[in-house]
């Protein structure tokens, strides 16, 4: 396979498998040989044994750090700090992006960024969805109130109030709190039903001060 015959099978695709380029009358260790030349080059980069993305400028479409993180690991899902950031509920800007996964707690450093993955156990797994994330990008996230109680559930002392003054929350308005309610409930935590009466709370406090102004 040329390079150029790669740029064509791949497309606008942003990241891809080795899966992809093994399709019809191909020889599997030509492909496997050339990937590793290309990476080596530069052309190509490696973000883990049979995912790959094209370089820059070959590359046509830029892929989205959330995407990366759900090929990376599977199942995952983004939560966390990178989902309360991109939802606006934390200001600060989060370079790390952090997921959950059913599999063992692992760091992946890639060519294009950093991702952590934090194990949490299966009946957790759950109050994500499908969020398109760049044209034509998806990728599994967590809803704000999901993505706030996994943190909570995963950070030792997150239900105290000084822990959850120190996230300087905000936008507290986009939260569900039903949806936080049930989610805390289901979990079966004392824990996270601590925390969920305080940010009860805060986004009540929240909404009034918007109220009086």
């Amino acid at each position: 396979m040329r390079f150029a015959d790669l740029i064509e099978v791949v497309g606008d695709e942003p990241v891809f498998g080795t899966g992809i380029l093994l399709a019809g009358d191909v020889d599997p260790v030509d492909i496997r040989r050339q990937l590793s030349r290309w990476t080596q080059s530069g052309r190509v980069y490696k973000l883990r044994r049979g995912l790959y993305a094209l370089a820059p400028p070959f590359q046509k479409v830029k892929a989205h750090p959330f995407l990366i993180a759900n090929r990376v690991m599977q199942p995952s899902y983004v939560s966390l700090q990178s989902a309360l950031a991109h939802y606006g509920l934390i200001p600060e800007y989060v370079p790390l992006t952090t997921s959950v996964t059913t599999v063992r707690t692992d760091r992946w450093e890639t060519p294009l960024g950093s991702y952590a993955f934090r194990h949490l156990k299966t009946e957790l797994f759950q109050g994500y969805c499908l969020l398109e994330v760049g044209p034509g990008q998806r990728a599994f996230v967590a809803s704000p109130e999901k993505a706030l109680l996994d943190l909570i559930y995963l950070e030792a002392g997150a239900d105290s109030p000084i822990y959850l003054q120190e996230l300087r929350l905000q936008n507290l308005d986009q939260l569900d709190l039903d949806a936080l309610q049930r989610h805390a409930d289901s979990a079966q935590s004392p824990k996270l039903r601590r925390a969920t009466a305080h940010l009860m709370r805060l986004a009540r406090s929240e909404a009034t001060e918007y109220e009086s102004l």
